[in-house]
């Protein structure tokens, strides 16, 4: 799964783009980073594990009327898209790339980490990322943030097969 600095650098990225909406900025970096802050994360991804985050299910249960089901939604939305149109393979190496990304991150989308999410985000030095680059998070990011959450909502509820299907991913090591 995207980690806290790239999820929050998508709700940013969101919130500059979609200035309309007049979300509280608050509660929907709450809603963003509150699925990866529990255990039993199939409870707040919807789906058996973050990679099958279930959009369907969760708005049968949730509306996006506040900014935290708002930023909740964005959260499963970048999950579920990270893993059925950014990357084909995963391993635990992962979190070293992310360790090595978050730096720059937080510097690029100007990032201040919520004091609860402290304690997750890792910093390193060195080699290059083996499993996720630079560019594919850049892209990422600037391609969630310009979503219209509400027709895509729209569209899971009228169960488009776009929102619906799981990308089956080539897992290296023990990730399974």
């Amino acid at each position: 799964m995207p980690n806290y600095v790239i999820h929050i650098a998508v709700a940013e990225e969101y919130l500059k783009n979609h200035k309309d909406r007049k979300e509280n900025h608050h509660d929907f970096i709450e809603g963003v980073i509150f699925p990866d802050t529990v255990i039993d994360k199939s409870k707040t991804h919807y789906g058996r594990v973050s990679s099958e985050s279930n959009l369907y299910k969760f708005l049968e249960v949730n509306t996006l009327q506040d900014s935290f089901k708002r930023g909740h939604f964005l959260h499963i939305l970048t999950d579920y898209l990270f893993y059925n149109k950014y990357i084909d393979t995963i391993s635990k190496e992962i979190y070293d790339d992310y360790a090595l990304l978050n730096k720059g991150l937080i510097e690029k989308y100007k990032i201040v980490l919520p004091e609860k999410a402290n304690k997750y985000v890792g910093f390193k030095e060195g080699s290059n990322p083996k499993i996720i680059s630079n560019e594919i998070v850049d892209k990422l990011i600037s391609d969630v943030s310009e979503l219209d959450i509400d027709k895509i909502a729209k569209e899971v509820k009228e169960k488009d097969p776009k929102w619906l299907e799981f990308r089956p991913l080539k897992y290296i090591g023990d990730m399974k």
